[in-house]
């Protein structure tokens, strides 16, 4: 079969059919970062990788990284097992809310790869939107305040001040470490990247770790904040990936955002997702 690359939605999103990620060669890998640069998230399906199979994959566009916070399988620090278990109701799942994985760190990663194993028979979609696009249509009175502004970014699910409340955190199948308070310091980022890749530029503030823009109070950036994330979730910029098992996303951390949805209660979902890391973002 030959090789074919299909848009998934008018600005997000392709899959690439007939290939094997297992066989990586120059091509192969030449093609991965051409997607992934123009459409920001990538799918292969039909794949059945071993973990070090993934990790190679992962590799292609730049260094594992271990994440923090996050317990990783117990003989491979570089794998994060996205599990909820079937008898696990009426709590949270991990990575439900609009986010930017851990942008709240100096480096955030650059991107993941999530290959999926065992999926619930409805639900579990994971949907992501393009925040280049959410950029380049910003209104110009929004665009005015954030393209030189930094903007505060917060480890809240991870420290003191912010820690949700039991009932809102996610399946106990995903091991936390809560209660750091180093997590609740300050970090700031360009409210709007740069993309290295194509000198584009990407909105880069998200609901979860995003407490304010740098120049302004809470108080004074929540309703900022607001217009930004409903600008920039608009189901015209995002796609929405309904899972079958063999299924692999891969996707640019620094130009999505992405949501887990949590409507599967009863049934259980596993992926492995490896994550790699590139430069830190800059304006």
């Amino acid at each position: 079969m030959a090789v074919v690359v299909e848009k998934l939605t008018g600005f997000t999103g392709a899959e690439i059919m007939g290939l094997d990620l297992r066989v990586l060669d120059a091509e192969v890998a030449g093609l991965l970062l051409e997607c992934l640069a123009l459409h920001h998230v990538v799918i292969v399906r039909d794949q059945q990788l071993t973990l070090d199979e993934q990790k190679a994959v992962t590799e292609v566009f730049g260094p594992l990284v271990t994440l923090p916070y996050v317990d990783p399988l117990p003989d491979d620090d570089q794998v994060i097992a996205v599990l909820k278990e079937a008898d696990e109701v009426d709590v949270g799942v991990f990575g439900g809310d609009w986010h930017s994985d851990f942008s709240f760190l100096a480096n955030p990663p650059a991107g993941s790869v999530l290959a999926a194993h065992e999926l619930p028979p409805y639900g579990g979609d994971t949907v992501w939107a393009n925040q280049v696009m959410a950029h380049r249509t910003l209104p110009q009175s929004l665009r005015e305040i954030v393209d030189d502004a930094d903007a505060v970014h917060v480890g809240k699910p991870y420290g003191v001040r912010w820690a949700p409340p039991v009932e809102e955190r996610s399946s106990a199948s995903i091991g936390m470490r809560r209660g750091d308070p180093d997590a609740d310091l300050d970090r700031l980022h360009p409210a709007v990247i740069t993309v290295p890749e194509s000198d584009e530029q990407a909105l880069f503030v998200n609901p979860i770790y995003t407490t304010r823009l740098a120049h302004l109070t809470e108080a004074e950036s929540a309703p900022i904040l607001a217009e930004l994330y409903q600008h920039a979730t608009r189901p015209d910029v995002s796609y929405r990936h309904r899972w079958r098992p063999g299924d692999v996303a891969i996707w640019n951390n620094r130009t999505t955002m992405h949501y887990a949805t949590n409507d599967y209660d009863g049934h259980r979902r596993l992926l492995y997702r490896t994550t790699f890391q590139r430069e830190p973002p800059t304006r």
